[in-house]
Order: structure tokens, then sequence, then C-alpha cells
């Protein structure tokens, strides 16, 4: 119990919240590794899988191959790539960026290629265009396994970013590699805090922002 009262003890002191080496400072650099990496991702992920999913032709061979970047290990990526490139944001953003896409792109792919046929056939007799039923009908009706999709990268994204402090780079994995590097137990544990009540609360938000999108988009889908 010693390590719980010393890790509270981590948390009340005010210099490990303040400053470029505290909580704050070193979460909003977390988010940053984790929001570029999802936007980008997205921007590839999203108009590829609708486009796969709509006319089906090299789904197979483009999915798989984006699913080869989660065959590989971030670490080893992200030091490839500081061999390659430098030291600098690049290779973490090239690590987190090939572990997002995957998960959204299948997840469109699926929620376009098997939308509810009988609705699209109405829409189709209703003089529909190819582009209005897209749009009108199969993205709506997509939506529930876009958002898993997205909230699957996020959730990765999150524990994944922790590997940029492995690069020597900074997010709130340095609070467990340099915690253990000085053996000190209450910042990792601390560390760990953080970035599981940032996970719980990204899901929590992607939960209320998913639910409300599909209580609006359903009904017009219908």
């Amino acid at each position: 119990m010693d390590i719980l009262h010393d890790t509270w003890l981590w948390f009340l002191q005010a210099d490990h919240w303040n400053g470029d080496l505290g909580i704050w400072h070193r979460f909003a650099e977390h988010l940053y590794y984790v929001l570029i990496s999802l936007v980008i991702g997205a921007l590839v992920a999203q108009p590829l899988g609708i486009l796969l999913g709509y006319w089906r032709r090299g789904a197979f061979f483009a999915i798989n191959l984006f699913n080869i970047g989660q065959a590989f290990p971030s670490l080893g990526i992200i030091l490839l790539c500081i061999m390659l490139l430098g030291f600098n944001d690049v290779p973490v953003f090239i690590a987190l960026v090939a572990l997002a896409i995957p998960p959204m792109l299948t997840n469109t792919y699926v929620g376009i290629s098997h939308a509810d046929q009988t609705l699209c056939d109405a829409a189709k007799a209703m003089g529909m265009t190819p582009l209005q039923s897209l749009l009108k009908v199969r993205i709506p009706l997509a939506m529930p396994l876009i958002f898993a999709g997205i909230r699957t990268s996020l959730l990765q994204l999150i524990a994944t970013a922790v590997v940029a402090a492995y690069a020597g780079l900074d997010g709130l994995g340095r609070f467990l590699i340099d915690g253990l590097g000085q053996r000190d137990y209450p910042q990792v544990i601390a560390g760990s805090v953080v970035i599981s009540l940032l996970a719980i609360g990204c899901e929590l938000l992607m939960a209320q922002v998913a639910r409300r999108w599909l209580n609006f988009a359903i009904p017009t889908a219908g």
C-alpha cells in the first residue's frame, strides 16, 4: 500500500502538474500526437473506404496492403524513420498514421458495402442519383461502423503514442520511461493512470458523439 500512498503524494505535488515537464504539458503533447495522426489517418481511410465499399473493386488488395502497417512494431517503425528522416515528430506520425488507418478503412468499407440493399434500391426507385444515394442512404447507414472504426483507432493511438517516449520524444510516455529509468515507481503508476483516464475519457466522449449523431442521422436515412 506504500506505493499507492507515494503515488497519491506524487499527484499532490504542484511541480508535477505545471511546467514543461508537468502533466498538463505532457497531456497536450500526447493529444497532439494522437489527434494529428487520427485526422491524417481519417483523411486517407474514410474516402478510400467509401470508394472501395461502393465500387468493391480492389478492396481485398487495398485493405490488406494497409493492414501490413499493423504487422510491424510501432517502435521499430519510429526508430527506422528517425534513422532515415532525422530526429523530429515525423517518424512518430508515420508510425501512428500507419496504425490508425486499418480499423477506419476496414469498418468504413464494410459499412458501405453491406448497407441495406432494400433501402438502396428504394432510393434508386425514388430517382436518386448514385451520389445522392451514397450521401443520403449508404453513408448514414454505415455510420455505426464508421464511428466504431474511429473509436478503435483513437484508443490504439492513445496507447501506442506512449512509444514516442522510447524514441526520446515527448508525451505522457515520458512519465513511464523516465520513471523506470529513475526507479521512480510512483511516477510510472501516475503516468499509467493519466493515460488510462485519457483513454476512458475519449471512449466516453466518442460514445456520446456517436449516439447523438446516430439519433440525428438514422431517421434521415429511413
